[in-house]
């Protein structure tokens, strides 16, 4: 990409407005000194000792990371928090970014926060070691006056954003912010607003989602469409191409280390490989930065191909940052982006 059409994409960042709508949770990192292990007095069993804690907002709150890094004008969170702890901490992380409205996230006692809390054994020299990670969610459907605040939130932001990014992390159906009354407004909104961007992403596959963007991994997309999921590039970017016609809606598809296919209705499918890896990686978060440099660079007006180019640039950037859930700016990428 030349570096003047570079210039011309990320320069209309700063005047974007997107709503990010989906499960936000609390990543929470607790680093632990080794030397400092001890032996409980009460269970005779090995005590780790925290030496410090870094919080920062996950799931959705990862894309919303992005975004901000890409000095994206506004980003509208929707969804919820739980009236605890941890609600109160994912509130002030994502307050801290400043192209934050909160105006549409909100807590309530019926749900309680979605956390990832991640011990690290934190050794000189070492990359940050993973313990067993300790996880808070909901397992009861979300009540139905959350999902009508949610629903009555994406009319009215509909009228207001450039584009809206939908990820659902929750395993199970239903306990999370895209039910099925909010699934059944998206619907409706897309009707009504049929030139909207909308992209959406799903841990479950994305077979549920009403008539929207698409992004997925290669595994999702042979359980969507029924293709092989170990055929050549050239037949799966065929296949990629006859879906976003189907749909009259992008279709994105993650190959991992292979890079990414993807297609808009009534253009040829592309393929954009990926970087090469340098040394230790941490692949968690690349999807999301994947995610948000696809919305940001289509609502500012790029190509597929070129949003292609730009998210496979930043997901290089991420998964080399360990211990850490990455983010890319467009200083970062631009040395990537401009070079090929």
């Amino acid at each position: 990409m030349k570096e003047e059409r570079f210039a011309d994409i990320t320069g209309r960042y700063s005047g974007l407005r997107v709503a990010l709508v989906g499960d936000f949770c609390l990543d929470r990192y607790l680093e632990i000194d080794p030397a400092r292990a001890e032996t409980s007095i009460e269970t005779g069993l090995e005590v780790f000792n925290v030496t410090r804690v870094r919080s920062q907002p996950g799931g959705c709150g990862t894309i919303l990371n992005n975004l901000s890094a890409l000095g994206t004008g506004t980003v509208y969170p929707v969804g919820f928090a739980g009236e605890d702890g941890e609600g109160y901490e994912l509130m002030r992380a994502l307050g801290q970014a400043g192209c934050v409205d909160m105006g549409h996230f909100f807590q309530t006692h019926e749900r309680r926060t979605f956390s990832y809390t991640k011990p690290l054994v934190m050794e000189p020299g070492q990359v940050p070691r993973e313990l067993n990670r300790l996880d808070f969610k909901n397992w009861s459907p979300t009540p139905e006056p959350v999902q009508e605040r949610i629903a009555a939130s994406l009319a009215v932001l509909a009228k207001r954003v450039d584009a809206m990014v939908l990820l659902e992390q929750v395993d199970e159906a239903g306990t999370g912010v895209l039910g099925d009354r909010v699934l059944e407004a998206l619907g409706q909104l897309k009707r009504d607003h049929p030139d909207l961007l909308i992209l959406a992403d799903s841990r479950r596959g994305p077979g549920h989602f009403p008539g929207v963007g698409l992004k997925m991994n290669r595994e999702e997309f042979a359980v969507l469409t029924g293709e092989p999921a170990g055929v050549p590039v050239t037949e799966l970017c065929a296949a990629v191409g006859r879906l976003a016609a189907k749909r009259g809606q992008p279709v994105f598809v993650s190959l991992s280390e292979d890079g990414i296919a993807g297609a808009t209705p009534g253009a040829a499918a592309e393929y954009v490989p990926c970087y090469p890896v340098r040394g230790e990686i941490d692949i968690v978060g690349a999807g999301d930065a994947v995610m948000a440099n696809l919305a940001a660079a289509l609502a500012a007006g790029a190509e597929t191909g070129e949003a292609m180019r730009l998210a496979m640039a930043a997901a290089s950037l991420v998964v080399h940052q360990l211990g850490t859930t990455g983010t890319a700016s467009p200083e970062e990428l631009r040395p990537l982006v401009c070079a090929h």
